[in-house]
């Protein structure tokens, strides 16, 4: 992945005005302040029981049925992290004077794209030292968007770098989209 094959997603005419990557390796959002004590309690929770299960005289059914939800417990504690850090690994954005283009390759491979005057809105939450996130007003309804944030189905520029000026330039090209229409 790389800015070499980054015209191949553009249409006849079509401007590049910013390019990047979320951010890489481990990342936490907003919401791992509450997930991160919840998967603490739900996964050692679960994962205590499994071990009794385990070690005791019940029934294999139960056995598995345990063991699973200590295997999703192991997941909702540190799993999700790698899987969230592979996806962002493999993910570039792109804004051009025309869409938004976000492109994610390998196991989770999906294209999104949205002309500037489709998005409903886009909002900004800034971290520290200059980073945030774009987020484009589509709500996901899928489960996996709150623990693994790379693969939210609802669109957005995750962790990137200088995002009031990417912000900036996603306001204008959105005005400049409405003006020429």
């Amino acid at each position: 992945m790389g800015n070499g094959n980054i015209n191949r997603d553009f249409m006849r005419g079509e401007k590049l005005l910013w390019s990047g990557r979320p951010a890489q390796g481990f990342f936490l959002t907003s919401r791992d302040r509450l997930l991160i004590p919840f998967s603490l309690l739900w996964g050692g929770f679960a994962n205590v029981l499994a071990f009794a299960a385990v070690i005791g005289d019940g029934p294999v059914s139960t056995k598995l049925w345990l063991s699973l939800f200590a295997l999703m417990g192991l997941y909702i504690i540190a799993g999700r992290f790698f899987v969230d850090a592979a996806a962002r690994a493999r993910t570039e954005y792109m804004v051009t004077d025309r869409r938004v283009i976000i492109r994610r390759s390998g196991f989770f491979r999906n294209l999104y794209t949205s002309g500037h005057e489709l998005l409903p809105s886009i909002s900004l939450e800034e971290g520290t030292r200059g980073r945030g996130t774009i987020k484009f007003g589509v709500r996901s309804n899928r489960r996996m968007s709150g623990w693994t944030p790379a693969l939210a189905n609802e669109p957005q520029l995750l962790g990137i770098d200088n995002a009031q000026q990417v912000y900036s330039i996603l306001q204008k090209a959105r005005s400049d989209c409405r003006r020429s229409q």
